[in-house]
């Protein structure tokens, strides 16, 4: 019988986030590859192809659990609606604002919505250490994009419209964590957990690729960058990120992702040929300091609930075990579920 979430260790979960953190950092890279395709394609692409394949390799446990997904069905929807927006909100902050700028703002801005959406739709208390690494992330973030002296400049207005749409991807990307993270805490399994709704956003953005979609199958390099975005960041990509949010908190998750902006500039000045100031290295460092952060800090400082008797709940960031009483955290599935 597996595990209880209860008592898993929150390592193999982070080891996992960051492991998908560094696979989404090369997607701005990748997509430099394919200067003819628009950004509406190479999101549809990538989230579309990446979450019908999620749903392919899900199709048993989606079986399992067709029951517990229709009493859940509005909450599926919503994820399916914020998966089928983040990709085309995230690339075309990306087309419109500089690789630098999409990438920060919309990575940046999603552990401060995850937080928001715990605090407003959960009630729960967010830790201090979260609140340092996600100011430490930000910062680290904010640095980044001052750093942006060597990229071209682009106008006043299309800037203005790249960080709102950025704003955007950051929300929906931390709605749909939320989303699956609530679904796993109704007893849904991870696997049917991400297939529904990765497959169910995927067939949204399937009419926006038939669309806009045929740059990508104009030439072989085109073609190359299309099936490495849907096969390896954003399909076993989001696997990875499924495993991570079976244990911890979508708010921590969110947060582990803020390395994406620093793979993402490593990578722009390593093969784009970029060149990063000192401030770009200062953010990268910041950002490392949010992850020590983040991994070090002690288990038994978050903020808890009151429980039914008064006493106190659980802890409410979900990456400490919790025995007493048997209870797993809240938001977490109970024994024999994956």
């Amino acid at each position: 019988m597996p595990e209880p979430p209860a008592l898993r260790s929150p390592v193999p979960g982070i080891a996992a986030i960051l492991a998908t953190s560094v696979l989404w950092g090369t997607t701005g890279t990748a997509a430099t590859f394919a200067p003819d395709a628009g950004p509406l394609a190479i999101g549809a692409a990538a989230l579309g192809v990446g979450g019908l394949l999620q749903a392919a390799i899900a199709l048993p446990a989606l079986r399992r659990s067709r029951e517990s997904l229709r009493r859940h069905a509005g909450l599926v929807a919503v994820g399916a609606v914020a998966v089928a927006v983040y990709p085309l909100a995230f690339y075309s902050s990306m087309h419109l604002g500089g690789v630098a700028i999409g990438t920060v703002v919309s990575l940046a801005s999603a552990p401060l919505a995850s937080g928001v959406l715990e605090r407003a739709l959960e009630h729960r208390s967010l830790s201090r250490w979260w609140m340092l690494a996600a100011v430490l992330g930000v910062l680290g973030s904010v640095l980044l994009v001052l750093s942006k002296t060597a990229q071209p400049a682009v106008s006043a207005s299309a800037t203005a419209a790249g960080i709102g749409l950025g704003l955007v991807a950051g929300t929906t990307y931390a709605l749909y964590s939320w989303v699956v993270h609530r679904l796993m805490g109704h007893q849904v399994g991870r696997a049917a957990s991400m297939g529904a709704v990765f497959g169910a956003g995927g067939a949204l953005l399937v009419p926006v690729l038939l669309v806009t979609g045929a740059p990508l199958v104009a030439s072989a390099p085109s073609f190359a960058v299309a099936a490495y975005m849907a096969l390896v960041p954003m399909f076993l990509g989001y696997f990875l990120f499924g495993i991570g949010l079976a244990r911890v908190r979508p708010s921590t998750a969110t947060t582990l992702t803020l390395t994406e902006p620093a793979v993402a500039a490593v990578l722009a000045v390593v093969v784009v040929g970029e060149r990063l100031t000192a401030a770009g290295w200062a953010g990268l460092s910041v950002i490392a300091a949010a992850l020590v952060v983040l991994a070090v800090a002690p288990t038994n400082v978050a903020d808890r609930r009151p429980g039914p008797s008064g006493g106190a709940g659980p802890p409410v960031d979900g990456q400490e075990p919790l025995v007493r009483a048997g209870r797993p955290p809240s938001g977490l599935p109970r024994r024999g579920r994956p």
